[in-house]
């Protein structure tokens, strides 16, 4: 009752958003677009849970739920799913982690051209960097071991089935301008959730840190929130612990409420990490459970402005000593895009 209450709240709000789009004046149509992608992010949440077999009791159900919820989000539910285990296998393990590494030295090092390409990705255009992302690491076979390639492609042609029919018959009703207000924005607000928020004022068992942030080679706003912090090192595999990875390098962060409701509670992230079966409405509690056993080894934060300043201008390189350098520390004559977010962006928390 609880799972299906979760997908309940989605279809309705999604439903909601898109009736904002075809009401709103075109000043407003950007809160109506911010609410529908929200919505569609509670899409994912939900096949995130399915994914993790915390949905139903069912393994059918939980995989047709999974494909279903990821479908409007053009998101292959079986690939997601393999390479997502893989995060949960080897959370902030410095190359082997699938949802996101910080920028390698040696790949900064590696030409001008690439050079330009991360200062700007990382920095005023890593809203959207999950989109490169979904497009390298979800539709490509190779990827995939034998074993898994069927499943794979069956989710592939799923989600080639709904753009073949969804996306034709969109146009149709509505136009390309239809096209853009209902289908498209929606989904550039997914993507941005999926990757460019983050948080400030974590603390932990290291102490106190005034700051936050995340480099991202996967989705997402709360992907970065839930594993960095400048206090927060990726490690090699010889020198990994996973106890510490799961308990340690996993940050709960409060969104405002609106948010939570719409996402399902995805940012109470810790408990996950400890154990991924324990559902999204649970979470919650078990957070409470940690929090009163584990209290001093948490990492909880809350998000504000001056977080969302560090991890687009702070969080960059790798780095074992530092956990992080700037790009503007490493080629400051190349790092305009970095300085000029300094300047222009707030720093009140």
């Amino acid at each position: 009752m609880k799972a299906w209450k979760s997908v309940l709240i989605s279809v309705t709000s999604y439903v909601l958003g898109l009736f904002m789009i075809s009401k709103s004046p075109w000043f407003l149509l950007p809160l109506a677009w911010a609410w529908t992608g929200t919505a569609i992010t509670g899409f994912f949440v939900i096949g995130h849970d399915c994914a993790h077999k915390s949905f139903s009791k069912n393994k059918l159900v939980e995989d047709i739920v999974g494909t279903l919820a990821f479908l409007p989000l053009i998101y292959p539910y079986e690939p997601w799913r393999f390479k997502h285990d893989q995060h949960h296998a080897k959370t902030n393990m410095l190359s082997e982690d699938t949802a996101w590494h910080p920028v390698r030295r040696e790949e900064f090092d590696s030409s001008p051209v690439l050079r330009k390409a991360i200062i700007y990705g990382y920095g005023p255009f890593r809203p959207w960097m999950s989109i490169g992302h979904w497009l390298m690491w979800h539709f490509d076979t190779k990827k995939f071991r034998p074993n898994e390639l069927k499943r794979v492609k069956i989710s592939l042609a799923c989600v080639c089935a709904f753009m073949a029919v969804g996306w034709p018959l969109i146009v149709y009703q509505t136009g390309i301008m239809g096209w853009i207000k209902f289908w498209l924005m929606p989904w550039l607000g997914y993507h941005f959730w999926e990757i460019a928020m983050t948080v400030l004022n974590i603390s932990g068992y290291m102490g106190t840190v005034s700051v936050s942030g995340q480099v991202v080679k996967k989705m997402s706003t709360f992907t970065m929130v839930h594993h960095t912090a400048p206090h927060i090192p990726f490690k090699h595999s010889d020198e990994w612990n996973a106890a510490r990875a799961q308990l340690n390098g996993t940050v709960h962060c409060d969104y405002p409420r609106w948010i939570e409701t719409l996402c399902h509670d995805i940012n109470v992230h810790i408990p996950h990490h400890i154990s991924p079966r324990i559902p999204s409405y649970n979470l919650r509690a078990a957070h409470q459970s940690l929090r009163d056993n584990w209290g001093k080894y948490l990492n909880e934060a809350t998000w504000n402005w001056r977080l969302m300043k560090t991890i687009l201008t702070v969080c960059h390189v790798y780095n074992k000593e530092q956990n992080y350098i700037p790009f503007d520390e490493i080629a400051p004559k190349e790092s305009y895009p970095i300085t000029f977010l300094k300047k222009v962006m707030p720093d009140s928390a």
